[in-house]
């Protein structure tokens, strides 16, 4: 939660964020969009998103076809899924741009259940599969599918792919595939000498404009390819089909009358729960990962406030594909799943909300009854050749060169070729069998070698990673250092196990003792660790305090001074390192920091530590009590007025932070005051608080900031989070300011600090309420 403050007296109103934005560094996010275009707000129509929902439609009407056809489904079906996808998903799920409906992901998967077991048990079987994962985003696991593997998904959709591409490449030709991937290999070379003319010149056709319509050239180009590439290519090889009066397949969308409806499944009990497996499993990974890039794809476009979204919410985002998956089902559709295409070119398209897609959905579902007589001229050959090219694009180079790049293309080539000789849930089981294994390999491998160089130094090269494994090996290696001779252990790994770290220790020791040096470094020659008896503050270990955990000693002259050279001393031994390098961007760029942060000058409010952030990261200013001095008074402090200029117009921060805390010294002292006693700096100072004092004893206990849901334990406190109100107030009275929040290019914030429960809360400004942070989950980024 964020808060956001209007102008004069007008209320504050939150800003909220997705449950996965949450967490303390967020400065380099991007600001979330207004409240119509939030998850769970009211549905808002915007120009955009109503230009968007017709481009989609266009892409997603042949498409769905296309892989109804592929599956050997009832064409409708497709229809169904496409409208259900839209518009349940739309409405229910967490990422507002993905466009969902039925995915070539999972025609291999539909085309073997209704094949093995008719269509009204696979209608039953989606049903079931989505009440699956319906539980599965209720038990919130819904990052747990972006654990697996990319070259495991990219291999499983590359394997679908080749299945789609072999099997539809006969029907192109003007024949009719064979039951399975091999099967549709073997024939190939019969088919090939059985051609189709026209099944083959329409596909010809098809395929032509799909891979040139993208690339037209020059101004007029770039209108054209304002149409979408599958509707266009459908559309001139329908037109061609008919002048020429050409005898072929074409679509048949028999009587909504007659569609065929689930019915009880009939099977092998443990053959029915696999097949509802498979379908989950391959529906939520796909959907999810589809998920993921459409938060990168909307990120990356950038634009206006208004066009922004938030990040996705997963767990949601698979509530709502399976309660597609539940209604699609019902209704005699095809499984439902995110789709990579559709959701780029909605965010392409300019969409806002999650208002284009559900208006793609009703698109579609007003086709499925008006445009019946139009959809029944497209030949068959046409749509199989459009399902083909996208099987063929399933396979992309790019990932394959990011496999590569990764050292796991035997765990792709492993997935595909199981996927297209086995099936899609054996294709995976491979596939995770083979990381395993290559994981398991490449942890145990380890290469131990000794070198003396020229200065008598002998060096000890650790190549892998070091566990008890290679403990003999790495003993055998450090016994051949002669006594008392220089030597450099060189560690090239991520991991250190403890038989390892003791092995390495006791040798270290031992050596040092018979006179010798020893110097552990990484690859590039940096020194790392120290001998674990040395006790020193680690950078990026968890925070303990300054003491270090050692027992208080009694002050001696000159002890600070000490205690700060050591401390610096520290630093450049162990932190420095670390920081250098983007400490030296930083310096060669300058600090273009997203935030202001006005917090109190208390020692015990470590900013970098509660807010995650690091060099860069915050524009920091500390005063005693974090007082905002009104603008125009003759007792202003220029310095924090200055400070807000120089943020604001120069650093042109995006937010501002003013941050209370518990306990605050200069809150007490506020409250003890008088106009009685010698007028020191601290209370000249202390008298920009007096507003915060007058507020709060105007108004009733009641009507105070409450905190968490309760109201504040003391006075002080009470003071702490009025301070904290008005100190906004404060703030954007300042001219700079104003005008950025009245451009709605700055936002402000408020925070409390409670120091001995260790939490920070926000303000709530609508509901007066400081609400708990809580903390967030880690997030997995998908390589």
């Amino acid at each position: 939660m964020t808060l956001r403050m209007s102008m004069g007296d007008r209320p504050l109103r939150p800003h909220r964020t997705a449950p996965e934005e949450s967490g303390a560094r967020s400065t380099r996010e991007p600001c979330p969009p207004p409240e119509g275009r939030r998850p769970g707000r009211r549905f808002r129509l915007h120009t955009a998103d109503l230009s968007a929902s017709a481009t989609v439609f266009l892409i997603a009407l042949p498409l769905s076809l296309g892989i109804a056809l592929a599956t050997g489904a009832p064409l409708q079906a497709g229809l169904v899924a496409a409208a259900v996808g839209g518009i349940v998903v739309g409405l229910l799920g967490g990422a507002p741009l993905q466009v969902s409906g039925p995915a070539a992901g999972l025609t291999v998967v539909t085309a073997d259940l209704i094949q093995q077991y008719g269509w009204r048990t696979t209608c039953a079987l989606t049903v079931v599969a989505g009440l699956a994962q319906f539980g599965l985003g209720c038990a919130r696991v819904a990052r747990s599918a972006l654990a697996v593997s990319p070259a495991i998904v990219h291999g499983m959709l590359a394997g679908i792919g080749v299945t789609i591409a072999l099997a539809q490449l006969h029907v192109v030709l003007g024949g009719t595939p064979q039951s399975s991937a091999v099967a549709n290999a073997l024939a190939l070379p019969d088919q090939l000498t059985d051609l189709h003319v026209g099944a083959l010149s329409v596909s010809a056709l098809t395929v032509a404009t799909l891979l040139v319509w993208p690339r037209l050239p020059h101004r007029w180009g770039r209108m054209l390819r304002r149409a979408p590439a599958a509707l266009v290519a459908v559309a001139l090889a329908t037109a061609f089909t008919t002048l020429a009066g050409l005898r072929m397949p074409r679509v048949d969308l028999p009587s909504w009358r007659s569609h065929a409806l689930p019915g009880m499944p009939d099977g092998p009990v443990l053959g029915l729960l696999a097949a509802a497996l498979t379908i989950t499993l391959v529906a939520s990974v796909e959907s999810l990962l589809s998920a993921v890039a459409v938060d990168k794809l909307a990120t990356a476009r950038g634009g206006p406030p208004e066009s922004r979204v938030p990040r996705a919410d997963l767990d949601r985002e698979l509530r709502g594909q399976g309660a597609a998956n539940v209604v699609s089902g019902a209704l005699g559709g095809l499984p439902v799943t995110g789709v990579a295409v559709r959701s780029s070119a909605n965010v392409a398209a300019g969409a806002v909300s999650r208002a284009s897609t559900v208006l793609h959905g009703v698109w579609v579902l007003l086709a499925a009854g008006v445009l019946v007589g139009a959809l029944e001229l497209i030949p068959l050959a046409v749509l199989a050749a459009l399902v083909m090219v996208v099987g063929v694009q399933m396979v992309s180079l790019t990932h394959v060169r990011t496999v590569r790049r990764h050292r796991e293309v035997l765990v792709y080539a492993a997935t595909l070729t199981a996927v297209v000789l086995l099936g899609v849930l054996e294709g995976v089981a491979a596939g995770i069998a083979v990381a395993v294994g290559l994981a398991l390999h490449r942890l145990a491998h380890t290469r131990i070698t000794v070198e003396k160089e020229p200065d008598g130094t002998h060096r000890v090269r650790v190549r892998g990673q070091l566990m008890f494994l290679a403990v003999p090996r790495l003993s055998r290696a450090l016994g051949q250092v002669p006594e008392g001779a220089p030597a450099v252990v060189e560690l090239d790994g991520s991991f250190l196990d403890h038989a390892a770290y003791e092995t390495l220790q006791h040798w270290r020791d031992a050596h040092t003792g018979l006179g010798g040096t020893v110097t552990v470094t990484g690859r590039a020659g940096d020194r790392i660790g120290e001998p674990h008896a040395s006790h020193s503050c680690r950078p990026w270990t968890p925070w303990r305090n300054h003491q270090c955990t050692r027992p208080p000693t009694p002050r001696k002259p000159g002890a600070a001074s000490g205690q700060l050279v050591s401390g610096l001393s520290a630093f450049q031994r162990n932190t420095a390192p670390l920081v250098r390098d983007e400490l030296a961007r930083l310096a060669k760029e300058g600090q273009r920091p997203s935030q202001l942060f006005l917090t109190c000058a208390d020692s015990r409010l470590v900013t970098s530590m509660i807010t995650s952030s690091g060099p860069g990261d915050l524009f920091t200013v500390r005063n005693v009590g974090n007082l905002v001095p009104l603008p125009g008074l003759e007792t202003s402090d220029d310095s924090v007025a200055a400070a807000i200029e120089y943020a604001v117009e120069v650093l042109e921060v995006s937010s501002i932070t003013v941050c209370g805390h518990s306990g605050c010294g200069a809150m007490q002292a506020l409250l003890s005051s008088g106009p009685e006693g010698p007028r020191t700096p601290l209370k000249r100072w202390l008298r920009h608080g007096f507003p915060s004092l007058d507020r709060m004893n105007a108004g009733h206990p009641e009507d105070g900031p409450r905190i968490a849901g309760r109201p504040p334990a003391d006075t002080v406190e009470r003071l702490c989070l009025t301070n904290v109100v008005q100190q906004l107030r404060n703030l954007a009275a300042h001219e700079s300011v104003a005008r950025r929040m009245a451009e709605g290019s700055l936002e402000l914030h408020g925070m409390y600090f409670d120091v001995g429960e260790a939490q920070a809360y926000v303000l709530d400004g609508e509901a007066k309420e400081f609400a708990r942070v809580e903390p967030a989950a880690q997030e997995e980024s998908l390589v």
